[in-house]
């Protein structure tokens, strides 16, 4: 019995402590995520901060032009992006003639052979350019609130590479002098492996641009290049940005043309690069640069989700891998990191 009260006592507390972090995560989002942000953003660039600084350029100045640097490389993919939504929005009229046709007849289809009402069905409704209006107003007011806590964010970058010796040294005093060297070394690779993971984040996008311009450029779609390397780049986003470059594609490929052929291209070119992505480069190019299963790391992109949203998707895998690292630097959290990590001899 006294057993028994014990295991109920510490499950309960697990719950309810396992409940309020997971509250408190996504109450502080609009806190955290940016910080969280910067932290990677900010490790991924301290090599280059470092060699700037040895070239003899003062810190202040090395962290600015840095952050300065990856603002503009940032602004420069936005910019794509709004190219080539401004374009199909131009063509948003001549595209809306030509696909509503088709709509209606799969709206016909759909109720001749399902049993769902044609109440139900108001396909071609959401095609009107009220509905549109509705959604850009939606996104307008959502692209504020991002725009804050994207600028937000390169501040924290800056001040993070400008004072990156004092947050060291803060966290090699948060321990025992002979544990100093120990606690460095987890420093270190602790941008090792974001540096890492970025990196094979990286070499995936260029292999998906790849796939997506072989088959789309089969397929006909227009401007297939920089439809492919968009849609590559959004796969920085898991899941989600892959939606996005399938509807990316659509909008530029098919419904600006209206030919089928091309719908079927584009479809048959995302499912099969959508598999190799998943099943072959996913977990063994960017879950071995993190050293993290490929279950594991499933699982903490959906967590990622619950908590944080798209941006919580993003940072999942990084964050994961920090903290497998500390698991296997210390002894008692040692079961987890042979858990986590992708090598089982990683874990004894």
């Amino acid at each position: 019995m006294a057993l028994g009260r014990k295991i109920l006592f510490y499950g309960t507390a697990l719950i309810i402590s396992a409940y309020f972090l997971v509250v408190g995560l996504i109450e502080a989002k609009s806190f955290l995520a940016p910080l969280v942000t910067a932290v990677v953003f900010a490790l991924l660039l301290l090599p280059v901060s470092r060699k700037f600084e040895k070239w003899g350029m003062k810190r202040i100045y090395a962290s600015l032009v840095n952050t300065f640097l990856l603002f503009l490389l940032s602004l420069g993919f936005a910019a794509l992006i709004s190219l080539q939504l401004s374009q199909f929005l131009n063509d948003w009229d001549k595209a809306k003639q030509k696909i509503t046709p088709k709509i209606e007849q799969l709206e016909q289809l759909i109720q001749k052979n399902t049993p769902i009402d044609k109440k139900d069905l108001k396909l071609s409704d959401n095609m009107s350019s009220g509905n549109v209006g509705k959604r850009a107003l939606s996104f307008v007011n959502a692209f504020y609130s991002f725009a804050a806590d994207f600028l937000l964010t390169f501040i924290y970058i800056f001040f993070l590479l400008n004072y990156r010796r004092k947050l060291r040294r803060f966290f090699l005093r948060l321990f025992p002098d002979e544990r100093e060297g120990e606690v460095d070394e987890v420093l270190g690779q602790t941008a090792d492996i974001t540096q890492d993971y970025l990196l094979g984040k990286f070499i995936l996008m260029i292999i998906l641009a790849v796939l997506y311009a072989v088959g789309m450029g089969i397929s006909g779609v227009n401007n297939f290049i920089v439809v492919s390397i968009l849609a590559s780049l959004l796969s920085i986003i898991p899941y989600i940005g892959n939606i996005i470059g399938f509807v990316l594609a659509v909008g530029l490929g098919y419904i600006t043309t209206g030919e089928t052929g091309v719908l079927i291209g584009i479809v048959v070119t995302f499912t099969i690069a959508q598999f190799i992505e998943s099943y072959v480069l996913e977990p063994y190019i960017v879950g071995d640069k993190v050293n993290l299963d490929p279950f594991i790391t499933i699982v903490a992109v959906v967590l990622g989700n619950i908590l944080w949203g798209v941006i919580g998707m993003i940072l999942a895998l990084p964050i994961l891998a920090v903290i497998n690292l500390i698991f296997a630097h210390v002894k008692p959290l040692k079961p987890f990191n042979f858990l986590l990590s992708n090598n089982s001899e990683k874990g004894n």
